[in-house]
C-alpha cells in the first residue's frame, strides 16, 4: 500500500512536468534576407580583385614591408587573436558539461549525538564486534569517487556548444576583418606620406620662385617701377609659404608616427620613395558582382555566424522549459575507523540515483530569457541584413568615388599645366610693365593650390582603390 502512494506521487509528479514542459511561448521569427542586387552598373564580370594576396595587390616593397611588420605586431591584432583563443576555450567548456563529472574524495569527519537520542541510544546498544562497543563520539573516514552526468535528452548541451562553435568561428572572421582593416590603414597612412612629401617639395619650389619674385620686385622698386606696397606683399606671400612648409613638416611627423604605431614600435623613420608621386598608377578595379560579397567580406560572414549562434540560444533557452535528467553515482568505502576500511563488504558504501526535474510554477525567469534569446537572434538577424546593405553601398560608393577622382585629376593636371604657363607669361608681362603684380602673386597663388589639390587628388585615387579592395573583402586571404 505504502509503495503503491510512492508510485502515484512519481506518476503524478511526472505528469506535471510533462504538462509544465508543454507551455512552451512561442516567438514569432522573421525570415532573414540575403539577397543583393545581381551586378554593380549591370557588370556581370565576376573577376573580383579581393580574390588578389595583398602581396601581389600592393607593389611597392617599402608598403610591403610595412605591412608585413604591421600584421606581425599590432598591438589591436593581438588582442583579437586573443579572443579568438577565449572563444576556442568556450567551446573545451562547453564540451566538458557533455561528458559525466567524475570526481574522488577523502573525507575526515567525528559527530558526537546525545545518548538520550534514538541516534545515540541505538548507538549505545550496538556492538560492533562481541564486547566492543560502538565508540562515542564516532569518527568517520571515507574514501570515495562520484559522477554526476546530466543526460542531454533535449539537446540543450549540444546546441550549447554548437552555438559556442559558431561564435569561435565569428571571432576567426572579426579577425580577418581587422586585418582587413589594418592592411588598407597601413597603406592609406603611407599614401598620405608621399603626398605630404610632394607637397612639400612643391612648396619649396615655391618659395624658391617667390623669392625670385621677390628680389625683382625689390629691384623695380628701386627704379621707381613700383611701391613699397608690392615688396611687402611679395615678402608677405613668402612668408606664408615658408609657415606652410612647416605645417607639412609636422603633418609628415604625424603621418609618420601614426604609421608606426600601427607597426607596434616607437617612432623612427618610414623608408619610402619621395620620387613623383603623380606618377603613381592605381591596380585596375575588379569588382566581381554583389552575391561574391557574401563569401569574401569578414564583417558579413561574422555576422552571418552570429546569427547562427543566436538561433542556437534560442533552442537552448526552450530547453529549460523541458524537465532534465540528471544521473549521480558514487562508489567507496566508508567507516568510522580506518582499519575497518579494507574491509569489504561491511565497509563498502555505492549509490546510484536518477533525478527527473523541471520547472512547475514561477517560470516567468526562464520566460523572460527565452524571450530575451528571441529579440537577441532578431538583433542578429537585422544586424546580419544590416551588415550586407552596408557592404554593397560601400562598394558602390566608392566606385563612384574612384570614376569621379579619375575624372577630377584629369582636369586638374590640365589646370595645373595652365596655370604654369601663365606664371612665365605674368612674369614676362610684368617685367616689361604690362602686368600689374597683384595678377602675379595670384597667378602664383593659384598655382600653387592647384598643385596641391592635384597631389591630394592623386593620394585619394590611390586611398579609394585600396578602400575598394578592402570592402570587396581582399587583404585576409
Amino acid at each position: 500500500m505504502y509503495k503503491h502512494k510512492i508510485y502515484k506521487c512519481i506518476g503524478l509528479v511526472g505528469i506535471c512536468l510533462a504538462v509544465a514542459s508543454c507551455k512552451v511561448p512561442a516567438f514569432m521569427q522573421s525570415a532573414e534576407n540575403k539577397s543583393v542586387p545581381e551586378s554593380y552598373n549591370d557588370n556581370r564580370d565576376t573577376t573580383n580583385m579581393a580574390a588578389l594576396e595583398w602581396r601581389r595587390f600592393f607593389t611597392d616593397p617599402n608598403l610591403v614591408n610595412l605591412i608585413d611588420t604591421a600584421l606581425k605586431h599590432n598591438q589591436e591584432l593581438s588582442i583579437t587573436l586573443q579572443e579568438v583563443e577565449i572563444a576556442k576555450n568556450d567551446i573545451k567548456f562547453k564540451q566538458g558539461a557533455l561528458l559525466p563529472t567524475v570526481g574522488a574524495k577523502l573525507g575526515l569527519g567525528v559527530e558526537k549525538v546525545g545518548r538520550y537520542t534514538s541516534q545515540g541510544a541505538g548507538d549505545a546498544s550496538t556492538e560492533i564486534a562481541p564486547g566492543k562497543e560502538t565508540p562515542d563520539p564516532l569518527m568517520d573516514y571515507t574514501a570515495a569517487v562520484y559522477a554526476n552526468w546530466e543526460v542531454d535528452i533535449w539537446k540543450k548541451l549540444r546546441n550549447s556548444k554548437k552555438a559556442a562553435i559558431s561564435r569561435y568561428l565569428s571571432t576567426v572572421e572579426g579577425k580577418n576583418f581587422v586585418l582587413t582593416n589594418l592592411i588598407a590603414e597601413v597603406a592609406n597612412s603611407y599614401y598620405e606620406l608621399l603626398a605630404l612629401d610632394n607637397q612639400l617639395e612643391i612648396v619649396k619650389q615655391n618659395i624658391q620662385l617667390q623669392k625670385d619674385a621677390l628680389e625683382i620686385v625689390k629691384i623695380q622698386k628701386q627704379a621707381t617701377r613700383v611701391t613699397e606696397l608690392a615688396v611687402q606683399k611679395f615678402k608677405a606671400e613668402v612668408l606664408n609659404s615658408q609657415s606652410l612648409e612647416f605645417d607639412i613638416l609636422q603633418k609628415i611627423k604625424e603621418g609618420e608616427n601614426k604609421i608606426n604605431f600601427l607597426l607596434g614600435r616607437f617612432p623612427q623613420e618610414i623608408p619610402r620613395d619621395h620620387g613623383n608621386f603623380l606618377n603613381l598608377l592605381p591596380p585596375a578595379v575588379r569588382t566581381g558582382i554583389p552575391s561574391q560579397l557574401l563569401a569574401n567580406r569578414p564583417d558579413i560572414k561574422q555576422a552571418e555566424l552570429e546569427l547562427a549562434a543566436a538561433k542556437l540560444d534560442v533552442k537552448v533557452a526552450k530547453a529549460e522549459f523541458y524537465p532534465s535528467l540528471d544521473i549521480s553515482a558514487a562508489f567507496g568505502f566508508q567507516a568510522f575507523n580506518p582499519s575497518y576500511l579494507v574491509k569489504s563488504p561491511e565497509s563498502m558504501l555505492y549509490s546510484l540515483a536518477g533525478d527527473l526535474a523541471g520547472p512547475l510554477i514561477n517560470r516567468n525567469g526562464i520566460k523572460a530569457e527565452f524571450k530575451n534569446a528571441n529579440l537577441r537572434q532578431l538583433q542578429a538577424m537585422y544586424n546580419y541584413e544590416r551588415t550586407i546593405l552596408n557592404g554593397y553601398l560601400e562598394v558602390s560608393t566608392q566606385m563612384s568615388n574612384i570614376d569621379n577622382l579619375e575624372k577630377s585629376f584629369r582636369l586638374k593636371s590640365d589646370q595645373v599645366d595652365a596655370l604654369n604657363k601663365s606664371i612665365d607669361i605674368s612674369n614676362d608681362l610684368f617685367k616689361s610693365a604690362r602686368a600689374d603684380y597683384l595678377e602675379v602673386l595670384m597667378t602664383q597663388r593659384d598655382a600653387l593650390e592647384s598643385k596641391l589639390e592635384l597631389i591630394e587628388t592623386k593620394k585619394n585615387q590611390l586611398s579609394a582603390v585600396t578602400n575598394i579592395y578592402q570592402e570587396l573583402g581582399g587583404g585576409w586571404k
